[in-house]
């Protein structure tokens, strides 16, 4: 059978990596002074261990909110005797200065620092650090790093480390001494988002041997000083820098350059016109260029051939070909073509063979993938692009489209746009049309990264997107790994007194899911988190309003689901006010059969409970169940639980029964009326896991009635449903105790004649098992 997509299982090293970090005081620390980790005496790590150790953390620190996060972590990586780090990639607040001091002996190749903003000019001085050995550095949008705290000198020593860290804002100081004198090695540099008081020109002055340089968002006071590495530079980055003529005619001297990015975020936010002239110089001057970027700009018409004049035939990568004037001049295609955000990407012969644009799927996702790590506005707009092409159209590579949208998600955890269309697209991306094609470990990854969104953030689009994805998901069982997340998510998202109507329609049918069909301990569990209380505390505010919607009759199902073969849950129901609930709801709504049904069905569950009964055992709600067993409500469904309620009572004697009124004789009468009413080839809208509650009501002659109540449920089970439940009840040893119920002399002849069908049922199963009538169960409830 072919693996689905997505199913690649992880690595024997990373599940070792993920292990330990979960467990470091079990299996490579000590706890050493003031409760830092403390890495064992006996333990020495490669740099390839070392790397994934501190990359894989950032990563589970980022992604799972199960991940306790351990404050000394970077200290294990202090001494170089014992560990080396060579390739590290940090990212937003989590880092602070105290982290990558922890690390500073370490002989660091490449350091990626990304929107880390809790990190200050502290910092700065550690970076000295690596001056020798460092090859590749990132700064990306770490602004405050070029600011002292509060305007306090420059320092880094011993006693810093525990500091409390300071707010961003507290950052006022600019920090002058730095530069990068001395650091000789460092060939690919990333200033992202530069602040405008650091003068990019004096900084970058010692660097002579850079081979790669990104100042996105940056603002140049002069342009001449790039060429002092005309003959090195391989890539140049000048996202959202405004261009001139001058800034133009500096980049075209870098005769080296491979990869070129002059793009922008938007058209709107661009004064400069990108001229036919300006793309000829740039094809003509850098001829080494196999990646280029004009993505936000516009486009003068010149630029392109007419349509009438296009080269015939299927869409082309020849630069001869090219519907763009100054590409036709390139002697090969190009890698990397970024047109998002321009006309160019609408022609129709593109002399690249991987473009971004918004003109079809491919284009799309190419945008998404090269714009997410740096620029997530821009990626945010490619995604509800992508939300449409799933929406209306269909997408055809499925695969790469998840893994981007999840990776995009996972990458900007704290930004809301992506948040908001991240979850939107994963919405029709796993839906049922796509589902086939999809492996159980991607399906987890998208439960993962939707949970993460609803945890960040509390706000409706994206809660309500978060639900509506989950719905997609076969529930219980494929959000079974994540149980006690999702529900105390959605339990939080049901907490406010006034929340989004669909967003509650929607968190409330997913919970009465999860708590059906799942083993005893899940449900307790659940009910320790407070979900029967927040389930009756919003059937009060509906109660309120006077409206028996969707939310009322979910809300009062899933207290039949959680409730079923769960004591503790069924005493939770009766502290909090439930049966005064239950006696308001029949009384403000006498006509909702559905809702008398789950209410029937929550109760029956309570009953089956002996040390719960005796607070059913009050002339007020044996008048009302005995009323019920006259509802002709949903078929015989509300007739049948009143009844099954009214048969657990009965089995406990007449000696507990203590009212005057109404009599145990004359409520049996009517219960034996009800049952003899009912047609034994019912369908039902229950499904039974358990018989057991129903078994012990036979062998006894305390309540014949209650005895004839369980042999019509048994013999109603399995002859509408042979291929399900006769097998049940020979597990459950219900043949012998039918056998019984014909020995005794209490039993009624036709309480006997119902057990010998209900035997001969069986047995005829047993000698055929095909079913000769399978019937199709509503699963609304567990059991009844």
């Amino acid at each position: 059978m072919a693996a689905k997509a997505g199913d690649n299982p992880d690595s024997l090293m990373t599940l070792a990596t993920v292990f330990c970090l979960r467990n470091l005081r079990k299996t490579m620390c000590n706890q050493g002074f003031r409760n830092k980790l403390c890495l064992r005496s006996d333990i020495f790590l490669p740099s390839e261990i070392c790397d994934k150790l501190v990359n894989t953390y950032m990563e589970l620190v980022h992604t799972d909110s199960n991940f306790e996060p351990e404050e000394s972590f970077f200290q294990m990586f202090s001494d170089p005797r014992s560990t080396r780090l060579t390739r590290v990639q940090l990212r937003e607040d989590f880092v602070h200065d105290r982290d990558l001091e922890a690390i500073r002996k370490q002989d660091l190749i490449e350091l990626h620092l990304t929107y880390c903003n809790s990190l200050s000019s502290r910092s700065l001085k550690t970076l000295t650090s690596f001056k020798e050995t460092l090859v590749s550095l990132c700064l990306f949008g770490c602004t405050h790093i070029f600011y002292r705290k509060g305007g306090a000198p420059l320092a880094c020593n011993e006693d810093t480390e525990d500091e409390e860290e300071e707010s961003p804002a507290s950052r006022q100081a600019l920090e002058t001494d730095f530069n990068f004198q001395g650091f000789n090695r460092l060939r690919l540099l990333n200033l992202g988002g530069l602040p405008d008081e650091v003068d990019a020109e004096t900084l970058l002055k010692p660097l002579k041997s850079l081979t790669s340089l990104d100042l996105s968002n940056v603002q140049l006071l002069g342009t001449t000083f790039l060429t002092q590495w005309k003959d090195r530079l391989a890539s140049l980055v000048l996202y959202n820098v405004d261009l001139s003529e001058e800034l133009i005619n500096t980049v075209v001297e870098i005769n080296n350059l491979r990869h070129l990015d002059i793009s922008r975020e938007s058209r709107r936010s661009s004064k400069f016109k990108m001229t036919r002239k300006i793309l000829t110089a740039i094809v003509q001057r850098l001829v080494n260029l196999v990646s280029l970027d004009i993505s936000g700009h516009i486009m003068l018409d010149n630029c392109t051939v007419p349509h009438f004049e296009e080269a015939m035939g299927r869409p082309s990568t020849e630069p001869c070909k090219s519907s763009i004037y100054p590409f036709q001049e390139l002697k090969r295609p190009l890698q990397f073509l970024g047109l998002y955000d321009t006309t160019l990407c609408n022609v129709t012969h593109i002399p690249a063979y991987k473009v971004t644009g918004s003109k079809n799927e491919d284009q799309v996702l190419n945008a998404i993938e090269a714009y997410t790590e740096f620029r997530p506005e821009l990626a945010h707009r490619a995604i509800n692009q992508l939300f449409d092409i799933a929406r209306i159209q269909h997408c055809s590579q499925l695969l790469r489209a998840l893994q981007l949208v999840i990776a995009a998600l996972k990458c900007h955890k704290y930004d809301k746009s992506i948040q908001v269309t991240g979850s939107a697209a994963l919405f029709y991306l796993t839906n049922t049309e796509y589902r086939s094609d999809q492996s159980v470990r991607l399906r987890r990854e998208v439960i993962q990264v939707v949970l993460n969104g609803m945890e960040q953030y509390q706000e409706v689009t994206v809660q309500r997107n978060c639900c509506l994805t989950l719905c997609n998901f076969s529930i219980p069982e494929e959000l079974e790994f994540q149980y006690s997340r999702v529900n105390q998510l959605l339990l939080k998202i049901l907490e406010p007194a006034r929340q989004d109507e669909s967003i509650q329609r929607i968190a409330v049918h997913l919970c009465n899911a999860l708590v059906c069909q799942v083993d005893n301990h899940h449900k307790e569990a659940v009910g320790k988190m407070g979900f029967v209380k927040t389930m009756l505390n919003l059937i009060q505010k509906k109660l309120l309003d006077r409206m028996c919607d969707q939310v009322m009759e979910f809300s009062w199902s899933a207290l039949w689901n959680i409730t079923d073969e769960t004591p503790d849950n069924c005493q939770m129901f009766l502290n909090c006010r439930g049966m005064s609930l239950f006696l308001e709801c029949l009384q403000e709504f006498p006509d909702k059969q559905e809702l008398h049904r789950n209410m029937l069905g929550l109760l029956g569950n309570v009953a089956e409970v002996k040390a719960l009964r005796p607070q059913l055992l009050t002339p007020q709600f044996i008048t009302v169940f005995s009323n019920l067993l006259d509802s002709k409500a949903d078929g015989i469904e509300v007739s049948y639980n009143a009844c099954g309620v009214l048969s657990h009572i009965m089995f406990d004697g007449p000696e507990v029964w203590s009212m005057e009124e109404p009599k145990r004789d004359a409520v049996m009468d009517k219960m034996w009326d009800a049952i003899q009413s009912w047609d034994v080839s019912s369908r039902r809208n229950i499904n039974y896991r358990s018989f057991e509650p129903i078994l012990r009501l036979l062998p006894q002659g305390i309540s014949p009635v209650s005895q004839h109540w369980a042999t019509w449920a048994l013999f109603n089970l399995v002859s509408v449903y042979p291929g399900k439940y006769c097998p049940l009840l020979i597990k459950e040893g219900g043949i012998c105790l039918l056998e019984k119920v014909l020995e005794l002399d209490s039993s009624h002849a036709e309480t006997k004649d119902m057990a010998s069908k209900v035997m001969e049922q069986c047995e005829n199963f047993k000698e055929d098992p095909m079913e000769t009538n399978p019937g199709q169960e509503v699963n609304y409830g567990q059991r009844g």
